[in-house]
């Protein structure tokens, strides 16, 4: 009979189609068998009662990251990856973020070495790009891309990451011949500013009304506006945090069109 670094008995195991009580070995951190019987193992986990889950995989997280303003996160890669292990994840995707005039190859170095060493699970990185100079398209990303960092993020609201369309065109356009995915921030910069100006002229300026200002019309005029950027160059799109029911109708309807066009929202934002 086989032998095991680790065996899990008695538990209800679930996959994407069906559920069933079996045994699960593991050898090398690696899940080996699924089964009855299995053998003999160094360590058994007796899960009667409980259900076997794959580990959950955070697909949206900021980790030990920098912002426009040089203020850091809260969680580095060690505190943020113990949070998610002990949430049921075991792999997380934080992102690493250009600010302008950086170098996006000194920026995933960057965030590669504040993981080395910290980071208790898996992990990937995003990119964020808010500088897409000659270099950054012609010559970094698409080497970035080939070492397997292929989804990236831009912004089309915040004055110091926000991308115009033309940026947002070249990028897509990128990502399509280089089979990546594109992420995007989907609000109405001139917007938010307009409704902006007139809360704080008028002494609004308490954090709740920084929802107000970040209008449902900002949200769903950029979801539309970014959807068809990628219509036009037919490359995919993942719009993010989506939270107002006409983005999301955006989305659906892209989706019926055939478009690759993803959405993700949050509890928080619903």
């Amino acid at each position: 009979m086989n032998k095991y670094d680790l065996l899990i008995k008695n538990g209800m195991v679930h996959t994407a189609v069906e559920s069933f009580e079996a045994e699960i070995g593991v050898s090398e951190g690696k899940i080996t068998a699924i089964g009855q019987n299995l053998g003999h193992a160094e360590r058994v986990i007796d899960a009667e009662g409980m259900l076997v889950l794959p580990g959950g995989i955070d697909a949206h997280c900021h980790i030990e990251q920098e912002s426009s303003t040089r203020i850091m996160t809260a969680d580095d890669f060690y505190s943020g990856s113990v949070s998610a292990a002990f949430g049921g994840n075991t792999t997380f995707l934080p992102f690493a973020a250009q600010h302008r005039g950086q170098s996006l190859r000194e920026v995933v170095d960057t965030a590669r070495e504040r993981a080395r060493n910290k980071a208790v699970i898996d992990y990937g990185l995003h990119l964020i790009i808010s500088d897409p100079t000659q270099n950054v398209l012609e010559v970094e990303l698409p080497s970035l891309i080939k070492e397997g960092y292929t989804s990236f993020k831009v912004y089309m609201t915040y004055e110091m990451l926000k991308i115009n369309d033309r940026e947002m065109l070249d990028i897509l356009a990128l990502a399509r011949r280089h089979g990546a995915l594109t992420m995007v921030h989907a609000e109405n910069n001139e917007v938010i500013n307009w409704i902006s100006d007139r809360l704080i002229q008028r002494g609004y300026n308490a954090p709740k009304f920084h929802a107000v200002s970040h209008s449902p019309v900002a949200e769903s005029e950029a979801s539309r506006r970014a959807i068809d950027l990628a219509r036009l160059v037919d490359a995919r799109m993942l719009i993010v945090h989506v939270s107002e029911a006409e983005a999301a109708h955006s989305i659906l309807q892209a989706r019926n069109n055939e478009l690759t066009i993803y959405g993700e929202t949050c509890p928080q934002y619903l």
